[in-house]
């Protein structure tokens, strides 16, 4: 069996070194060639790192574009093409084959390499985080596909066509999983301490449990729409055992301005391109920033007074838009997983849904204030009486969950985290879509538009990807390509 590669591993190695001899120093490289050394030059505390780059330089880099802009958080530049085809909708299947390829081959392979090494020796803290992230990892791939090898995959040439299982029993089958490996005895003697070998908790396990239970509420509120009594009873269930969930955020931090070694969207998108000019300021984002009087504004764009893009107008002639506000991007921005916010978000989605826990009202507010707080800004007087965000005390259900899942959205576009708020809109359909474009007087602002240079039937919106064309070209147990307009099994 095979590590990653060989420059990876050995960058790796360099890695885990600076990580045990400089502290919190963390030197962190998300580079990849083709070679592969054997497993058995590895071990747990090398491999998991190793794994955990594979997962943010896709999670972090292309899929927080790709999110970013069908969030409608920024947009093409009408003086760039970089990415117009996201602008577009124009994702067919020999895009973004990377995303499949190293998260799956790179990533899935040596987290299991991982959970199988740390089960032979008892060693139940690497058990542990192994599992989360092959969880997390494999469940951003079943929401952006559905279905993927799962089963028989991971075997190498014992299976070289691993059936595909469907998104639910892939959900099932993880929840199992994080459930065997919580299950397990922190306190034995052959745990190890992982230390800063640990690229997000830097070793504290009772993270690692808040990580495993709010991802587990994640996917059980994921379950909604389609299985509603599994999901109820899962997330009841949970509450009830007592569980812990995330305070704060579950993300890499600590990049570096070296090559290879900073945050890998603004690796991709302004180191490599070698220009800041690529995304510019959506309107759709913008317009609710600035009618709701948020300060989060001069966080993603700069300064308060901007100009902005509708939404994939990159054709735009009109004022302001070749000079519209970048999206501000830093080498040491954080690839977040789960934020603490997100994390409140959906505990107050949880009680408002089930009565489980505290009251929504406090987790929302705690949710708005966590999300203000990773940009060192205080929304205190945006979550008191009569304030632009206060949660509505009155209304329906549904208005109750429009102001958590929108707040969410706007959460998201911290942490190169875009691709979260896209599942989360095709889940509760939250922020609303717009009934017409952005220059419209009748817009509301922040409802999601259509772009406008869509080259989908109209009216539609993308709620998927289309299988990578590597896998259709090896795999003969690949289903039929269906359109990027295909919910997702588990859409509302």
């Amino acid at each position: 069996m095979k590590i990653l590669n060989k420059k990876l591993f050995i960058a790796t190695m360099f890695t885990s070194l600076l990580l045990l001899g400089m502290g919190c120093k963390k030197q962190l490289d998300i580079n990849y060639s083709p070679n592969n050394p054997d497993y058995d030059l590895g071990n747990p505390r090398i491999v998991l790192p190793t794994a955990i780059l594979a997962t943010i330089s896709k999670v972090g880099g292309d899929l927080s574009i790709l999110g970013g802009i069908w969030s409608e958080y920024f947009t093409e530049s009408t003086v760039a093409s970089q990415y117009r085809n996201y602008a577009q909708y124009n994702v067919k299947s020999p895009d973004l084959n990377a995303v499949y390829t190293r998260m799956f081959a790179d990533g899935l392979k040596n987290y299991q390499y991982v959970i199988s090494k740390s089960a032979e020796e008892g060693d139940w803290n690497y058990y542990l985080m192994a599992t989360v992230m092959k969880a997390y990892t494999t469940e951003v791939l079943v929401d952006l596909y559905d279905e993927i090898p799962y089963s028989e995959a991971l075997q190498g040439q014992a299976n070289l066509y691993p059936k595909f299982d469907d998104g639910h029993t892939i959900y099932v089958s993880l929840l199992d999983s994080i459930d065997v490996a919580l299950s397990k005895d922190f306190n034995a003697s052959t745990n190890t301490d992982p230390g800063n070998a640990d690229l997000i908790f830097g070793g504290d396990m009772s993270q690692w449990i808040a990580f495993a239970n709010t991802l587990k509420l994640k996917m059980y509120l994921r379950m909604i729409n389609k299985y509603p009594e599994d999901a109820e009873k899962g997330i009841k269930d949970l509450y009830n055992s007592g569980a812990t969930f995330l305070t704060t955020n579950a993300a890499v931090t600590n990049f570096t301005d070296q090559d290879s070694k900073r945050n890998p969207m603004y690796e991709q998108n302004i180191q490599q391109l070698n220009t800041p000019d690529n995304l510019r300021a959506s309107t759709t984002f913008v317009s609710w920033l600035k009618a709701n009087g948020d300060p989060r504004i001069v966080s993603f764009f700069g300064k308060e007074d901007i100009t902005s893009v509708n939404q994939g107008d990159d054709n735009s002639n009109s004022e302001g838009a070749s000079t519209a506000a970048v999206f501000v991007e830093k080498f040491d921005d954080p690839v977040v997983f789960i934020s603490a916010a997100e994390s409140y978000f959906m505990q107050a989605e949880a009680n408002l849904r089930y009565n489980v826990g505290t009251p929504a009202k406090e987790t929302y507010d705690e949710g708005v204030m966590a999300a203000f707080n990773d940009l060192g800004l205080d929304a205190t007087s945006f979550i008191a009486s009569g304030g632009r965000y206060e949660f509505p005390s009155g209304g329906s259900m549904d208005d109750k969950m429009e102001a958590i899942i929108t707040q969410k959205w706007a959460s998201c576009a911290y942490g190169c985290h875009g691709i979260e708020a896209f599942f989360e809109k095709n889940r509760t359909d939250f922020p609303k879509t717009s009934p017409v474009y952005s220059t419209n007087p009748n817009y509301i602002p922040g409802q999601i538009v259509v772009s406008a240079s869509t080259v989908l039937p109209p009216g539609q919106l993308p709620k998927r990807l289309q299988f990578p064309y590597v896998v259709i070209q090896s795999n003969p147990n690949a289903p039929a390509l269906v359109p990027i307009t295909t919910p997702v099994w588990w859409s509302k």
